[in-house]
């Protein structure tokens, strides 16, 4: 099993910034991509972005060039900087990975684990 802890989440006006965290953890397991989604209240889970293990990145286009996604491949960690924060990005923000996991004494692969979500909230 992969547990995913965020945080980084807040209130902010429009045009501020956050920086948002998500750590992965657990028994034997090797990250595959790692992304962010994100839920806005009456709408449906989008992807924001994605960054795959070698570091390849992917953007929902109403981010780029505000938010830029990361990896800390040593400490299993992904950010997520957002910057240019308009009132349209608030969403609880969710974590996701995609890994294979050690488990029964066989690899499992590319099993998805998500966070708990975390709320990012931008003022006008």
């Amino acid at each position: 099993q992969v547990q995913l802890v965020e945080s980084g989440g807040g209130l902010v006006q429009a045009g501020g910034s956050l920086r948002l965290s998500c750590a992965a953890s657990g028994t034997t397991f090797r990250v595959n991509s790692m992304a962010w989604y994100r839920q806005a209240p009456g709408k449906q889970r989008e992807l924001v972005a994605e960054i795959t293990k070698v570091g390849s990145t992917t953007y929902a286009d109403s981010v780029k060039g505000r938010f830029t996604i990361s990896r800390d491949v040593a400490k299993n960690t992904v950010y997520l900087q957002m910057n240019a924060l308009k009132p349209e990005d608030t969403a609880v923000y969710y974590c996701n990975t995609n890994a294979d996991v050690l488990r029964s004494g066989r690899w499992w692969y590319g099993d998805r684990y998500w966070g708990q979500g975390t709320q990012v909230t931008v003022s006008s």
